[in-house]
């Protein structure tokens, strides 16, 4: 017998969560899986959500006729979705807040039916300041579509708890 023979809890339980202050080392490149295919619906759905009514979004006759002949997917769709992706590898439950962007760009459009792939490089830590216990932590997220292309980077500034610190039973 292993000694569980007569309860039901499980011997090892272990929680998805991200990464602590303590367990980010600068330099390291985290690549995002799976990878996120965007469709019209998509681009159509959170354009409008958020009342962005640019016809470079939504109207694909007009869009025809522009420099890029097609709908371009919502950049801040993609930026989101860059970000979201690293999420659940970096700083689901350790994560105390997001404190900001240096810098966005758009090297290229994302269209309907791409594949955004998405990766996070640690370029600098530091311990709080003014709030023991928590470190800021430098992000490039980098996104490419399925042909490698870049179509999104930036560098972000979040705040994660140091693994001692954290509140525990949350995530």
């Amino acid at each position: 017998m292993n000694g569980h023979a007569e309860s039901n809890e499980p011997s090892k339980v272990i929680v998805q969560r991200g990464l602590y202050f303590d367990e980010i080392e600068v330099g390291t490149v985290y690549r995002h899986a799976p990878g996120r295919t965007v469709t019209e619906s998509d681009n159509v759905s959170f354009t409008t959500m958020t009342m962005n009514t640019q016809s470079l979004h939504l109207d694909a006759h007009w869009s025809a006729s522009q420099p890029f002949g097609q709908p371009l997917v919502n950049s801040m769709f993609t930026l989101a979705t860059l970000v979201g992706a690293s999420v659940a590898q970096l700083t689901q439950g350790t994560i105390v807040a997001n404190l900001g962007f240096d810098t966005v760009k758009f090297p290229h459009p994302l269209y309907h039916g791409d594949t955004l792939y998405s990766e996070s490089e640690i370029l600098e830590k530091r311990a709080s300041a003014s709030r023991p216990g928590q470190g800021i932590v430098t992000v490039r997220h980098i996104g490419r579509n399925q042909e490698g292309t870049v179509v999104a980077e930036c560098v972000r500034h979040v705040m994660l708890w140091e693994s001692a610190a954290a509140p525990k039973g949350a995530s």
